[in-house]
C-alpha cells in the first residue's frame, strides 16, 4: 500500500514516514521501475489521449487552415499534458462506422475535422465517448460543433474590395452543396447587393476547396471568358485556391481569400499584418516568370502574418 501510494502519488489515510518514502523511491530507481500506463488508464478510466479524425484521399487535401487546427490541438494537448492520436479516413460517409472503432478505449474523446456526414451516417457515432467537430457540414447529434461565421466573413471581405473601388469581382467557390461554400457565396452576393452591384452568374466559378481543382476552375473561367473584361478582384473560397491561381496569373488582380492561413503577399510594397481570417494580394503587371519568382521569394521571407 505504501509503495503504491508513493509511486503513484495516490492519497492514503496512512501516514508514510519521510524515511520510508525515500527508501521506496531509491528502490524504484535501482530497479528502474516505471508505471504501467495501460494499468493506470484502467484504474483512472482515462487514457489522457485526444483523438483527431480527418479525411484524406486523392481528391481531398487537408488545407493549411486545418493544418493550423492540428497545430492548435497538439499545442493545447501539450499544455494540458495530454497525448494525441490522429485517425485518417478515406471518405466520411463510407468510413462512418470506423469512428466507433476509434473510441474503443484508446482515446478519451474525438475531434472531427470538417466532417461531411449524412443524417444516417451520423447515427453511427457512438454515445459512450465525447465528440467535438470543426466546421461540420450538418448538425451531428450530441456533437459540439465549432465554426466561424463564414457568411459574415465573406461579406466583410467583398465589402472591403468594393470599398477599394472594385466592382467586377470574381468568386471561385468551394464545393457547391457544402455548408461552408454556400455561406461564403451568400456573403459574396449580400455584399454585392448592398452596393447595388448586379450579381452576374458568369462571375461565380464553381470549384472545390482543393487547390488543384481551384486552378482548373480559374483556367476554365479564362477559357470561357475570352473577349470579356478581366475581373478587378478575385475572392477565393480558401487559401489553396488563391495560391493555385497566383501561379497561373500574370495580370494585376487583387485576391481575397477566406482562411488567411498563408501570409499576406504584397508584390509592390512590404507585407502588412492583417486579421488572420483574411489574406489578399496586390499583383503588379509582371511577366509570369518574374511574378512567380517574386511570390516564391515572399513566401520564403514571411509566414502566417497576424494582426
Amino acid at each position: 500500500m505504501a509503495a503504491s501510494a508513493v509511486l503513484n502519488g495516490a492519497q492514503t489515510s496512512s501516514r508514510i514516514a519521510a524515511e520510508t518514502r525515500q527508501r521506496i523511491l531509491e528502490a524504484a530507481a535501482r530497479l528502474r521501475y516505471r508505471p504501467n500506463a495501460a494499468a493506470r488508464a484502467l484504474a483512472d478510466r482515462r487514457m489522457n489521449t485526444i483523438g483527431v479524425a480527418a479525411a484524406f484521399n486523392d481528391t481531398i487535401e487537408l488545407n493549411n487552415y486545418f493544418l493550423e487546427v492540428f497545430n492548435g490541438v497538439i499545442t493545447a494537448a501539450v499544455q494540458k499534458e495530454q497525448n494525441t492520436t490522429e485517425f485518417a479516413l478515406h471518405d466520411w460517409e463510407k468510413d462512418a462506422a470506423r469512428l466507433s472503432g476509434f473510441c474503443d478505449g484508446r482515446i478519451d474523446g474525438l475531434i472531427l475535422i470538417a466532417p461531411v456526414l449524412s443524417k444516417k451516417a451520423s447515427q453511427l457515432l457512438p454515445d459512450h465517448a465525447p465528440f467535438v467537430s470543426l466546421h461540420a457540414n450538418s448538425p451531428l447529434p450530441g456533437v459540439i460543433n465549432i465554426e466561424s461565421d463564414e457568411e459574415a466573413g465573406a461579406y466583410q471581405m467583398v465589402k472591403y474590395l468594393i470599398g477599394q473601388g472594385h466592382r467586377r469581382i470574381l468568386h471561385l467557390s468551394g464545393d457547391r452543396g457544402l455548408l461552408g461554400a454556400e455561406r461564403r457565396i451568400r456573403g459574396y452576393q449580400r455584399a454585392l447587393a448592398e452596393a447595388k452591384i448586379p450579381f452576374e452568374e458568369s462571375l461565380l466559378a464553381e470549384s472545390t476547396f482543393d487547390a488543384r481543382v481551384g486552378a482548373s476552375a480559374w483556367n476554365g473561367w479564362l477559357a470561357r471568358s475570352v473577349g470579356q473584361s478581366m475581373p478587378q478582384a478575385i475572392f477565393c473560397a480558401n487559401d489553396g485556391i488563391a495560391t493555385a491561381c497566383m501561379e497561373a496569373l500574370a495580370q494585376a488582380v487583387r485576391f481575397h481569400s477566406y482562411d488567411g492561413v498563408f501570409l499576406l503577399v504584397e508584390i509592390r510594397w512590404p507585407a502588412q499584418s492583417l486579421n488572420r481570417d483574411t489574406v489578399f494580394l496586390d499583383l503588379a503587371p509582371l511577366s509570369l516568370e518574374t511574378f512567380r519568382a517574386n511570390v516564391r521569394k515572399k513566401l520564403r521571407q514571411t509566414w502566417c502574418v497576424r494582426k
